[in-house]
């Protein structure tokens, strides 16, 4: 049984600014109550958490924020992280390098990559037979079959990075201190944060899952105003043509993007970064222009294929 509806969902996402901010103090303040205190607020220097923050301290100006290094943020994140009091720095015990060597590259979407991940394991299975068959298609918004091709890659495509390099140094931190995460996350990113919303609400209370998601029914717009009203400054990355901040190798979404999407904008940002992320693993990098080639993402302005733009850098080093 569903504890809301999406049409709840649409209702409360038509709320103005005010409402929603009581909404969310009256779960964190649920959240924070229940569990004695024992609380954390999930801090990744983005403008959804910081906000998250800085709502979160006005209410209890000595909450804990916890930041995973993941060693995938822009180095201004980094920085940006710094200026912050009581924040606590875990950090993965997997480096993404060996993440996609053994799982596979994160693009299109963590559903996408999901389905295809278990398709090659279970060819017999659901995802196969429904979602990458074409069965769905006109009549789900589960149909995935426009990406059937990606089973035959010549690569691997998983969305285990992010519970490797997050979920589980968090899993790790709450079981060392008790404490419970408060995250910035919204319904209106995903299909999946929807679903969970609809399950969950925006507390959520359960044994050794414990976790508060108190802008759940908040959108980019409540996101801007808020920022806009108490003139909160955000990581320098949002001042250079970004609109998210989070993993920078990641390609979750980027075939949704329009030119200069974000590998482009890091050719332009950091060029070194751009470099390491797209040449191949055998020259060192991480082989993502492989991968967004294979996706039909451009990663620069002057676009090459991946091999051609090793072989031309290749040159200009001799």
């Amino acid at each position: 049984m569903t504890k809301h509806t999406k049409e709840e969902l649409k209702i409360f996402q038509a709320m103005d600014l005010d409402m929603k901010i009581e909404i969310a103090e009256a779960r964190i303040l649920e959240f924070y109550h229940k569990l004695n205190g024992k609380v954390y607020i999930s801090f990744s220097g983005g403008k959804d958490s910081t906000v998250l923050l800085h709502l979160a301290r006005s209410i209890f100006p000595n909450i804990e924020a916890v930041f995973c290094d993941t060693g995938l943020e822009f180095p201004e994140i980094k920085q940006f992280v710094k200026t912050y009091d009581n924040v606590t720095t875990i950090r993965p015990e997997m480096p993404f390098r060996k993440v996609i060597e053994e799982y596979g590259y994160p693009i299109v979407s963590k559903e996408v990559a999901d389905t295809i991940y278990y398709a090659k394991k279970n060819p017999d299975g659901f995802r196969y037979k429904q979602k990458l068959s074409g069965e769905l298609k006109g009549k789900s918004k589960y149909d995935q079959s426009k990406w059937k091709y990606l089973l035959d890659a010549p690569f691997d495509v998983n969305a285990k990075c992010c519970a490797v390099m997050k979920k589980r140094p968090f899993s790790k931190f709450t079981k060392e201190t008790g404490k419970y995460p408060i995250i910035g996350t919204t319904a209106a990113e995903s299909m999946l944060r929807e679903r969970a919303w609809i399950m969950n609400g925006c507390n959520t209370f359960k044994d050794g899952k414990n976790k508060s998601q108190p802008l759940s029914v908040w959108t980019e717009k409540d996101i801007k105003e808020y920022i806009d009203r108490f003139d909160i400054k955000l990581a320098d990355p949002y001042y250079m043509g970004y609109t998210r901040t989070g993993c920078i190798y990641c390609a979750f979404g980027a075939h949704l993007e329009k030119h200069p999407n974000r590998f482009q904008n890091l050719q332009r940002t950091h060029p070194n970064l751009h470099e390491y992320c797209m040449k191949s693993k055998e020259l060192g990098g991480l082989g993502m222009g492989q991968a967004l080639d294979y996706i039909g993402v451009k990663y620069t302005d002057d676009q090459m294929n991946i091999y051609d733009f090793i072989d031309e850098k290749e040159k200009n080093k001799r």
